[in-house]
């Protein structure tokens, strides 16, 4: 067994709306939304005086104006919050070099061996939190423990600007104490079947064996078995390799026809060229993304026997998958085309013959054609872990958490950002 580990999960509280309320000292008490609140609008980000009238990320605007009339939308500011985020991972990086950043606003931070010579991970991590609202009035909550899905767990627990610890030894007994839901790696749809089965907290599936868990759940079962556990061996990874390239548009009208449908896919597919010309890598997956007027939306993706070796080709691959969307049906408020399983640029012309990520009948949602639902945060297992069938970010391919339009693998901010972390 290798030693334990003292890993701290960083994650900021309300990060892009507490920005706002920051710098604007009108908005402070209020309930702040960060994004659109016209028509067409859509909630990236909701302070927590918002959230207590129920509005959350990914919500289209004209709703969460409906739960909370008082409501005070405040226009992103993208460049902001990435500089608030490198002054916050410079924090970081004055304890340790093993910083695994998720997204703008949440890190893990593995601190066994740390420069500042502190034996207790939970000193440090106060220390830090000190450090981030002295430096950028700002608040940040964190969870320690001895694992990545441990400390994770930990930090939701005292939200806002708090610090849970899960001890040695613990984490069996701290996991069981948990709802279903909460557990990453399972979202709604795994949790209503786990409910089916009599499973509806951590103890409860730790009962639950692995030759059952396997028999209905494939991989992700095993990985079942081992959260109920509080076990993770994922190490703190400093080097997260970008993982796809995507472009994506939200149109003021509604895609109702062929000749939109064409010239919106054609136009994203030559913003991700331009991304391939620049770095001279390619990739073997397209992957479609259509996403409704009524904010449902369909993820297609065909993967080629080599790399994409020219526009011409990525737009006609994402046209294939877009032929089979239509007849539309509904308006198409937006459309994103993405590259992934990126590979060193082939100099050759590849075949296009297409093969689908999995064999008919496997159900990724990816290529299930009955997946046509949204997207919800914590629907997916962090990096490393099986694919549950949930939510597999459709960007990059990855199964880490995915929030609104984020995912925290691809930790990408892409033509629309519509989620960030729960916060």
């Amino acid at each position: 067994m290798s030693a334990l580990r003292k890993i701290i999960h960083v994650d900021m509280d309300a990060f892009f709306a507490s920005v706002e309320q920051r710098d604007d000292p009108a908005l402070r008490g209020r309930p702040v939304a960060v994004g659109g609140g016209g028509q067409r609008g859509v909630v990236a980000a909701a302070s927590y005086e918002a959230r207590a009238f129920g509005v959350r990320s990914a919500m289209p605007g004209i709703t969460a104006r409906r739960r909370c009339p008082d409501l005070v939308f405040a226009r992103p500011r993208f460049e902001v919050y990435r500089q608030v985020s490198q002054q916050i991972r410079a924090i970081f990086l004055d304890y340790t070099d093993l910083v695994e950043p998720l997204s703008l606003d949440e890190a893990y931070l593995d601190v066994t061996e740390n420069r500042r010579g502190l034996s207790s991970a939970t000193a440090t991590a106060e220390e830090i939190r000190a450090r981030i609202r002295a430096e950028t009035g700002l608040t940040a909550s964190a969870g320690v423990s001895y694992n990545k899905l441990l400390a994770k767990l930990a930090s939701d627990q005292r939200k806002p600007d708090g610090l849970f610890v899960v001890p040695p030894g613990q984490g069996a007994t701290f996991v069981a104490g948990l709802e279903i839901g909460r557990l990453h790696g399972i979202g709604p749809r795994t949790a209503e079947k786990l409910h089916a089965l009599g499973i509806r907290t951590g103890a409860d599936l730790a009962r639950a064996d692995l030759a059952f868990l396997t028999a209905r759940f494939g991989k992700a079962g095993g990985w079942f078995h081992r959260i109920a556990r509080g076990e993770d061996e994922r190490r703190v990874s400093s080097n997260r390799e970008r993982k796809s390239s995507g472009s994506e548009r939200t149109f003021s009208e509604d895609v109702t026809d062929w000749a939109g449908m064409e010239a919106g896919v054609r136009a994203q597919a030559a913003s991700v060229w331009q991304w391939v010309e620049r770095t001279g890598i390619s990739g073997r997956t397209v992957t479609l993304k259509v996403k409704y007027q009524d904010f449902r939306q369909i993820t297609r993706a065909r993967t080629l026997r080599a790399t994409v070796a020219s526009e011409a080709a990525l737009a006609e691959v994402a046209l294939s998958l877009a032929r089979g969307v239509m007849p539309l049906r509904a308006g198409v408020r937006l459309i994103g085309v993405t590259l992934s399983h990126l590979e060193a640029r082939d100099t050759a012309e590849p075949e296009l013959a297409l093969l689908p990520l999995v064999q008919p009948g496997g159900g990724d949602p990816m290529t299930d054609p009955l997946n046509t639902g949204p997207m919800n945060p914590g629907d997916a297992a962090p990096e490393g872990t099986p694919n549950t069938g949930e939510n597999v970010c459709p960007v990059c391919g990855g199964d880490g958490k995915v929030d609104g339009e984020t995912c925290h693998n691809c930790n990408g901010l892409g033509t629309v950002i519509v989620g960030i972390s729960g916060g």
